[in-house]
């Protein structure tokens, strides 16, 4: 007795029956050449007044619609039947699933069913064609295509060069405004000289001008006469002055007061009326500022300290000392931390030039297959007839009984399933194996027939089948499928494209399977696969 199996045993699946269809498929043939047509014909019966809608679609599956024919209509006993065609090719060859599509009689949906045909390369006479070995492949001349990558390092490294004298030139910039003088009145005499340096106004910066002017002044009476003058306004500075040298005993003049209120208002007017001086009054308000700051500093009179004072200034000196250390001691944190971030960011973009993202990011993020590949492997026997191979990880027991038919199930005398991951993963790796209560031989081709059937009915899309013969390092034989096919994500509504291998043997009324599919373009579940299909040994049944 000959054993079918036409649907897959191994993944689980519904078995819908019906007395009678409204919509019946046909297809002309299911083998046919590369480029030949395929006849597929949809026909329903309907009433006279009923609304029949078919499709116009530009491909079923991977199968291209080459050419859509007129609908026949044939009237019989009041009721007409109506036959669609469509003719359909695949330049590609190997084994095609023509999806199930929608007819809608009434505006009620009516679905078609699939089928598989296959494609057949042409075959070529080679008594009268000559035929040439394989050249060998030729290296590409990258020197002009990657010259960009070159390019770019070469960019990056004068990029890093420029940071790094530019923070260098800021740095060495800072530290030397803020050297340490002995006396306010040397810090006011070098920043004034340096500010003539900078030749602001000349460039027409004139509001930076005056704003640094007035600094210099507001800090020298700050820090030389010690009251708030950088918080003050040009008034209350004026008032606070007056009171400090009537406090300290200074000798100013009325003069020297009035030239440098004159100076802070102006200023006051630069920076916020946009008042514009002329070039000999910016010059005047220069001098007016210096020789202010200098007739100040020839009225302090000269105190001699007493022992309290001196005591006090230590404290503070030591207390400004430690206030030194923290900033140093921050700048130093801060220095390292953004160090430690450009070199991070420098390697990471010399390498995604170097090497590519993906590189990058299997390497620094991580990758799932990458994992699976680079971790401890497991060579275990699983089912009866048994299958040694080896895998990633260890193949865990899955109960697949209550996912058959009874009719099927009454046919089989002890089945066995193992998987990892589930059928719904970008990755996943099942192996079964079965014995039937009758022993007889199995049609592998039937076999494989129902197990894409089946694949398709657990939502695989736009199947593209390939076939060939499979043989293990023990000389056994069996059949093995491969493609690819998409898979509709049902939470985010997303496709993802997936490529499949299927392996099937059978061994005196046994039947032993491994399935797996990977996300496509995916290198590493490709290498996996690779190991896995190679470490494949099949036992002998044990009855």
């Amino acid at each position: 007795m000959k054993i079918r199996l036409y649907l897959l045993f191994l993944l689980a699946t519904s078995f819908v029956f019906a007395q009678q269809k409204q919509v019946v498929t046909s297809i002309d043939t299911i083998k046919n050449k590369i480029g030949a047509e395929f006849k597929l014909s949809i026909k329903t019966t309907v009433d006279s007044s009923s609304k029949v809608v078919f499709p116009k679609l530009k491909n079923f599956g991977a199968l291209e619609v080459i050419q859509s024919y007129p609908i026949d209509t044939v009237k019989t006993d009041g009721r007409y039947e109506l036959i669609k065609k469509y003719g359909l090719t695949q330049f590609d060859s190997g084994r095609y699933v023509i999806p199930s599509i929608k007819i809608f009689i009434d505006s009620e949906p009516f679905m078609t069913d699939s089928l598989l045909v296959e494609v057949a390369n042409v075959k070529v006479d080679t008594l009268k064609q000559k035929m040439f070995d394989i050249k060998d492949i030729a290296p590409a001349d990258n020197s002009i295509g990657n010259w960009w990558k070159y390019l770019l390092i070469v960019a990056l490294i004068i990029g890093i060069g420029a940071l790094i004298y530019w923070y260098l030139k800021k740095h060495q910039k800072k530290k030397i405004e803020e050297e340490i003088f002995k006396t306010p009145i040397e810090k006011a005499t070098s920043l004034l000289n340096n500010l003539e340096k900078k030749e602001l106004w000349q460039k027409g910066e004139v509001k930076a001008y005056y704003s640094e002017l007035t600094d210099i002044a507001r800090n020298y009476i700050e820090e030389a006469i010690e009251i708030p003058a950088m918080e003050s306004t040009t008034s209350e500075l004026i008032q606070g002055l007056k009171a400090a040298s009537v406090k300290k005993k200074m000798t100013v003049s009325q003069e020297t007061i009035e030239n440098l209120e004159r100076v802070l208002k102006q200023a006051d007017l630069v920076k916020f009326a946009k008042s514009k001086p002329l070039d000999f009054e910016i010059t005047e308000d220069r001098n007016k500022i210096q020789k202010a700051i200098l007739t100040l500093d020839s009225s302090i009179p000269i105190e001699v300290p007493v022992e309290e004072d001196t005591l006090l200034n230590e404290a503070q000196r030591q207390k400004q000392i430690q206030i030194q250390l923290r900033k140093k001691k921050k700048k130093r944190i801060v220095i390292t931390v953004s160090s430690v971030a450009f070199i991070v960011v420098a390697i990471t973009t010399f390498f995604i030039v170097l090497k590519g993202f993906d590189y990058v990011k299997d390497n620094i993020i991580g990758n799932p297959t990458k994992e699976l590949l680079e971790g401890e492997w497991i060579k275990s026997e699983y089912g009866n007839p048994g299958i040694i191979i080896e895998t990633p990880k260890v193949l865990k027991r899955v109960d697949l009984t209550k996912t058959l038919p009874k009719d099927g199930m009454a046919l089989i005398k002890e089945m066995q399933s193992f998987a990892y991951g589930n059928i719904h993963d970008n990755f996943y790796i099942m192996i079964s194996t079965l014995k039937y209560k009758k022993e007889g031989e199995i049609d592998l081709a039937k076999s494989m027939d129902g197990a894409l059937q089946s694949l398709e009915s657990q939502g695989a899309q736009n199947m593209i089948v390939k076939q060939e013969d499979f043989e293990t390092k023990e000389g056994i034989k069996g059949l093995k499928a491969y493609g690819t096919f998409s898979k509709i994500n049902s939470a985010t509504q997303s496709s993802a494209k997936l490529y499949y291998e299927t392996l099937l043997f059978s061994q005196e009324g046994g039947l032993q399977q491994i399935i797996f599919f990977h996300e496509e373009g995916d290198g590493y579940a490709n290498q996996i696969s690779e190991r896995v299909l190679s470490s494949v040994e099949l036992k002998q049944l044990s009855k």
